[in-house]
């Protein structure tokens, strides 16, 4: 019973247990990718939305032509380039997290490498489920590789009993885990962020766009017309990009973390066999020789 609840408790470890090298590589990653994305942003949004082909008379300054969205972007404000670098660094961040979640899998389904692996052990072929996870690769195959060399030293070790064999054996694992899992989780606080900040930047937009169309039926006289026109359509464009940066957002990091968590489950899965197949193998022959 107790090596059962500690297999099938799904283990979370915090960030800080992982490599120092590849928790530096990944914040440099974010250091670089987001002051480019900005730069980016602000680039496209001057020289290609604010390009004056895209305007009545060619200056940018005036109305877009009629069904040119470039133009109609570009009038959404000094927000539009904002919101963009937001869903640059969504995009750009979700292929990072699919890539390295892939690789995390390894080289086949991770569904047919856990039958695999609980396939050997069934048969009590450890070297061959050590074979299995060389040839797998992958973060989830390296924690189940470091499970079963565990598994071997406590087959050969004869000081301890058999509860502590199952305890250093599960102590492994988690101890891998807690090594090779973290980083697959590293970055996915930005898509979260940003999630909720696209949409807040937005509303930032539209407030803008808001306040210069009131500002429009504020003149004396009659209400510049053009101007109110372009006050609510700067607020419509900003909600519209906020909303599809934030609906990206959401969808990529609930993608991903339901990834991860196949993942994890799988780790339990390999761990609690190869717990449960220490204990039969080993714990009639023990509890008779002690």
């Amino acid at each position: 019973m107790e090596q059962k609840n500690a297999t099938n408790k799904n283990v979370r470890p915090a960030a800080p247990a992982a490599a120092p090298g590849e928790a530096k590589g990944g914040s440099t990653f974010a250091a670089i990718v987001i002051p480019l994305a900005i730069v980016v942003s602000i680039i496209i949004y001057i020289f290609v939305l604010g390009n004056g082909g895209n305007f009545v008379g060619g200056n940018n300054a005036n109305a877009a032509l009629p069904g040119n969205y470039l133009g109609i972007i570009y009038k959404g404000g000094p927000i539009v380039p904002i919101l963009m670098s937001l869903f640059l660094l969504v995009i750009t961040f979700s292929i990072e997290r699919f890539l390295t979640i892939s690789k995390a899998k390894g080289s086949k389904s991770i569904e047919s490498f856990v039958r695999t692996i609980r396939q050997k052990l069934n048969v009590n072929d450890i070297t061959g489920a050590i074979a299995t996870c060389d040839q797998q690769k992958g973060s989830v195959a390296n924690v189940v590789k470091s499970g079963l060399l565990k598994y071997q030293e406590m087959a050969r070790e004869r000081g301890i009993d058999k509860d502590q064999k199952v305890l250093a054996i599960q102590k492994e694992i988690e101890e891998s885990t807690a090594l090779e899992l973290p980083m697959l989780e590293k970055n996915l606080v930005i898509i979260s962020t940003i999630a909720s900040v696209s949409t807040l930047v937005g509303l930032l937009g539209t407030v803008f766009g808001m306040i210069k169309a009131f500002s429009a039926l504020a003149q004396a006289g009659s209400p510049d017309a053009v101007a109110l026109a372009e006050g609510i359509s700067e607020a419509l464009i900003n909600t519209a990009i906020g909303i599809a940066g934030s609906a990206l957002a959401i969808i990529a990091y609930n993608y991903f973390t339901s990834k991860i968590d196949e993942l994890t489950y799988s780790i339990d899965e390999a761990g609690f066999s190869i717990i449960q197949t220490f204990a039969s193998q080993h714990g009639e022959k023990e509890t008779y020789t002690a």
